[in-house]
């Protein structure tokens, strides 16, 4: 197992008008973990003076929401996370705006969005001016560093498992860590391939930006982070964060991790109460069989297991869909922020690595 890292410092996290939305997807990861801050503060006018945690999980987390920059300065932070996950990866103007006043105020900036602040002469400018630094997570890398597809995923001894999904923003990267706390609470040696932003922010060891990636890159970046976890810890079991959906018309993804990370099974995450693609109001998400015949298909392996995103669900409809879709799809579910992932454990640890 990789050895837990030392954090960068206290982070503030941005997520001004999204917390508690899909687009505040990265601001909910490090709510619920990360070992790369320690955060100290969400900032959204909306929900302050409640707790993070609370609001999200109906679960306190010692993290309270804040209405603006200059309270969350009280806690004395070293770094101020953009934890806005909006369609598109874009940074709007008020946004920006936060940026550079977290930079004036000497705080470094870190951000996962398309639009890259250290493109910006001004903002690096300032960032120089006060001592402190911009981190762009989803910056290209130069292709000088990444790796093609190489076959070396057939040495690779760990039962592989991928978290995928029906949908964008659906909690894939939320389950899979999940899965991997479960596992080592059991005594199984298991490791987190992160493959966005979210998780590099959480300090996932074995994790790239996958949307950042040139194409011709992504397989061979993704056999890459299975292969050198393997190297470096020897994980009995290696769960693989998924990206988008098989079927989604905006961020179709999965197709190259089944091709490149080669898994033994397939967890499957669905929200129930969405009918059309998030963000995408008219392109109705196809029925979850029809996912799942698709997946099966083109990798040759199975689904063996559904986890249920409960929004827009109280905890009895919630726990009242689990049956329904494993009756239905005769798979062991569950709804991990409610029961966990014990449920399905077992399913999981019976698959085999055959590579």
């Amino acid at each position: 197992m990789s050895a837990p890292r030392q954090p960068d410092g206290d982070a503030v996290v941005w997520c001004q008008g999204h917390f508690n939305t899909p687009n505040g997807k990265t601001a909910h990861g490090l709510v619920r973990f990360t070992e790369r801050y320690r955060v100290r503060a969400v900032i959204d006018d909306r929900y302050a003076g409640q707790d993070a945690g609370d609001v999200l999980d109906g679960r306190p987390r010692g993290i309270p929401v804040v209405e603006s920059l200059q309270a969350a300065l009280a806690f004395k932070p070293t770094h101020f996370v953009v934890g806005l996950a909006p369609d598109g990866g874009r940074l709007t103007g008020p946004d920006r705006q936060a940026a550079r006043d977290a930079l004036d105020a000497g705080l470094n900036v870190d951000c996962g969005l398309h639009d890259l602040l250290s493109d910006d002469p001004d903002l690096v400018a300032l960032a120089e001016a006060r001592g402190v630094t911009i981190r762009d997570v989803r910056r290209p890398p130069p292709a000088s560093v990444m790796h093609h597809f190489s076959g070396r995923i057939n040495e690779v001894g760990a039962v592989r498992i991928a978290v995928l999904g029906t949908d964008s923003a659906v909690g894939k990267r939320t389950t899979a860590v999940l899965l991997v706390q479960a596992l080592r609470a059991r005594g199984v040696r298991a490791e987190l391939i992160g493959t966005g932003q979210t998780a590099w922010m959480q300090g996932v060891p074995y994790s790239f930006v996958m949307d950042s990636l040139i194409s011709d890159f992504m397989s061979g970046e993704i056999e890459h982070a299975v292969v050198q976890a393997w190297d470096e810890v020897r994980p009995e079991v290696i769960v693989i964060e998924g990206q988008g959906s098989l079927m989604n018309p905006a961020y179709p993804g999965g197709y190259e991790i089944l091709a490149a990370a080669r898994p033994h099974g397939v967890v499957m995450q669905h929200a129930p109460t969405r009918v059309e693609y998030d963000g995408f109001p008219g392109f109705r998400i196809q029925p979850l069989e029809t996912q799942i015949q698709a997946i099966e298909l083109i990798s040759g392996r199975p689904v063996v297991a559904i986890t249920i995103n409960h929004e827009g669900m109280d905890r009895a409809q919630a726990l009242a869909a689990v049956e329904v879709y494993e009756r239905q799809h005769h798979r062991p579910t569950c709804a991990p922020l409610l029961q966990g992932v014990e449920p399905i454990l077992d399913a999981l640890l019976a698959l085999g690595g055959d590579g």
